[in-house]
């Protein structure tokens, strides 16, 4: 299959211009790319293997080594240096399924040789074969987080451990990674959004003349991939060259005091954690002046390193969307922008002078450091043919975000009424930490931080014969197990005789992400501005634990007679909190609707998802409105997620000195826990523990006394 070709890409020039810069110096640290579905993310990255230089790899080796600089500890080693022991191959991209093992990711040691004739018989993963070349993670919000940071790891060290019982292995792992997603499915944790190096969102144009235009080249490409990829051939191939140019000219290029001044007062006035930022801002802005043919840094590259380094290092929370006000940085900048009667600064650093003071490491074991260049340089900008040639041709530009006047509605014509006016939503309070509500029992889940679950890491609770792929040994059972063959065929003395039967695995429990389906009473009798703004805070709160949970969330709401799924189940805690904002309030109170349309959302996600449970989570007053006997028609639909095992909790809403308790008895029916707005905080149980255990205490004391 014929890629499609990288500078044929319409409208995406910060995605290719991070991509190139990586291309040019995987130190800077890969690449997220964030964005909606459609947006040709998987695309660009694809297009980018056929831009990076051929390898020279030791024949025969699994792990890539350069034949001129071998690895010393390659498991495939010692490998002889000099001329004659390798081949050139092309650059690999490797892909990294959502579902893929740990065992996958890093390799897996063949336990029952390592134990029997005490050799390292190593299978390599995917970090392996990514060693100086591409490893793509699509959707890497949906990753399980530890295979996220065993990624991460290995990218910022540049190896990769596999420990198993005491037998170990250290291979080379150099890689540009690059990650993509889409934010409606799930964030990445603010800790792993750090990790990655260039975060660059991207979305479709709204301009008709740009949208006809990547329309036009995607079916000329479908149409006829080999005469589609011959018309962009020459352009691919001045970004080959540019690109080797780049790398060779990175270690001469000078990152100078000012610049530094400049890169450390733009971390220090966005107020970003740690001291990542500043450095892969400098390794940025260095490749940026490379790509650019430049050996001095300057301003313009600064800003646009700020530009592509920073915004998703100031997201705080997963409330907060990732951005960098560019006003404010312009000030910055010019702050701290050198004084002309400062002269030129004494050429102290000397080439490849950098933050960590040398380039960094090429995706082929050369030089690395940042890479990039402004904007007006771009590849997707160079002279294009014209487009009735099916060529290259012109990109119309990228048009401007309209802005929120832009965007309202028009009045209404002469003489029409216009509609009233909406009552604005009562806005949340402030978010608090939830105490903890998990699911009874044992699960078998997706690994999170709920529910108890039997999860491939937590504490070993015991052992069994592996099912399937052997998963962590559980030594002292496999010895066990291997014992008796030992006295029968008279082996005492002569070492342990380890058979594949006898080998046994760990079985450990952890903790599981849930589903938390989240039933909201949005009625009349909830309307009550104040009451409403503490609903939605403790909701709010509840949704803030779910996401730090690694759960799933859904909402469904019921007001004015009928429910409805505002929510449909996600990985989305951001989306969740967008709706709740807007969530409008008013009319009557139908309970049973809200809780049969939440029993049917569940059975829909028992059959996609069989092993994630759910929790429910019902906000109300208990109150039912509408409807011949409305309370009892709640209260059978209530019985009915009863009798499904649907683990419930009723937050209860009621206020006043005169209370019916019709949550309390809501919770009865559901078989599950009643809680109020107060019971709710995490601090409010910490309070009760101390006073139940200080009348306890001076209970004991009287007694004593």
């Amino acid at each position: 299959m014929i890629p499609y070709p990288f500078p044929a890409l319409v409208g995406q020039e910060d995605l290719q211009l991070s991509l190139l810069l990586n291309a040019v110096s995987p130190a800077i640290g890969g690449v997220l790319v964030r964005g909606e579905k459609g947006t040709a993310k998987s695309t660009a990255v694809r297009a980018l293997t056929a831009l990076l230089p051929p390898v020279e790899v030791v024949a025969g080796c699994r792990f890539s080594c350069d034949p001129a600089s071998p690895d010393p500890g390659c498991p495939d080693g010692p490998h002889a240096v000099g001329a004659g022991t390798g081949e050139t191959r092309p650059a690999r991209m490797v892909e990294l399924p959502v579902g893929a093992s740990e065992d996958r990711l890093v390799g897996a040691l063949d336990i029952e040789r390592a134990l029997s004739e005490g050799v390292k018989a190593f299978e390599p993963g995917l970090l392996a074969d990514a060693h100086r070349g591409i490893l793509y993670v699509d959707e890497v919000n949906l990753l399980h987080d530890h295979l996220v940071d065993l990624l991460l790891d290995a990218a910022a060290m540049g190896s990769s451990y596999v420990e198993r019982e005491g037998v170990s292995v250290r291979h080379a792992a150099r890689f540009l990674l690059v990650g993509t997603m889409n934010p409606e499915e799930g964030e990445l944790r603010p800790q792993l959004l750090d990790r990655f190096g260039l975060t660059v969102e991207v979305a479709a144009s709204r301009e008709p003349e740009q949208r006809v235009e990547v329309v036009r080249r995607r079916l000329a490409h479908d149409d006829d991939p080999e005469a589609f990829a011959a018309r962009w051939a020459d352009e691919e191939q001045r970004l080959r060259e540019r690109i080797a140019a780049a790398r060779a000219l990175l270690p001469r290029v000078r990152l100078g005091d000012a610049a530094l001044r400049q890169i450390a007062a733009t971390c220090a006035a966005f107020e970003v954690d740690g001291m990542r930022a500043d450095l892969v801002m400098a390794r940025t802005a260095t490749a940026l002046a490379a790509w650019a043919g430049r050996d001095q840094v300057e301003q313009a590259d600064v800003r646009q390193a700020a530009l592509l380094a920073l915004p998703h290092r100031r997201r705080r929370n997963p409330f907060d969307a990732p951005g960098l006000d560019e006003e404010m940085l312009d000030r910055t900048l010019e702050e701290h922008a050198p004084q002309e009667d400062e002269g030129p600064e004494p050429p102290d650093g000397g080439p490849g002078d950098g933050p960590d003071g040398g380039p960094g490491d090429g995706p082929d074991g050369g030089p690395g450091g940042g890479g990039g260049v402004p904007p007006q340089d771009a590849p997707s900008q160079s002279g294009q043919a014209p487009r009735d040639e099916g060529g290259p041709a012109d990109r119309p530009s990228l048009p401007e975000q309209a802005g929120p006047a832009a965007q309202e509605p028009s009045g209404t014509g002469t003489g029409a009424q216009a509609p009233a006016a909406p009552q604005p939503a009562a806005p949340a309070g402030e978010p608090f930490k939830a105490r903890a509500l998990t699911v009874p029992g044992l699960g078998e889940g997706a690994a999170g931080r709920r529910s108890r679950a039997r999860t491939a890491h937590g504490r070993t609770t015991g052992a069994r014969r592996p099912q399937g792929a052997l998963g962590k040994l559980h030594l002292a059972a496999t010895v066990q197990a291997a014992a008796p063959h030992q006295q029968a065929r008279g082996r005492r003395g002569s070492g342990l005789v380890v058979r594949r039967d006898d080998l046994r695995e760990a079985v450990r429990e952890g903790r599981e992400g849930n589903l938390v389906l989240f039933v909201v009473d949005a009625s009349g009798s909830m309307a009550a501005r104040q009451r409403m703004s503490a609903v939605k805070g403790a909701v709010l709160s509840l949704l803030l634990d779910a996401y730090q949970r690694r759960d799933k969330v859904g909402m469904v709401t019921f007001r004015r007679g009928d429910a409805e799924v505002t929510l449909p189940p996600t990985s989305s805690v951001d989306a969740a909190a967008a709706r709740l904002e807007t969530l409008p309030t008013g009319g009557r109170t139908p309970l049973a609707a809200g809780l049969l349309r939440a029993r049917e959302v569940l059975r829909v996600e028992r059959l996609r998802d069989p092993a994630r449970r759910a929790l429910l989570v019902t906000v109300t007053d208990g109150r039912a409105t509408g409807g011949p006997e409305p309370l009892v028609r709640a209260r059978q639909a209530a019985g009915l997620l009863a009798a499904d095992g649907v683990a419930s909790v009723v937050v209860d809403c009621e206020q006043g000195h005169v209370r019916l308790g019709l949550a309390r008895e809501l919770a009865q029916y559901l078989g599950g826990e009643a809680v109020t707005l107060d019971e709710l905080r995490a601090d409010a149980v910490t309070a009760l523990v101390r006073r139940t255990t200080g009348a306890q205490d001076a209970r004991i004391a009287g007694r004593a006394a």
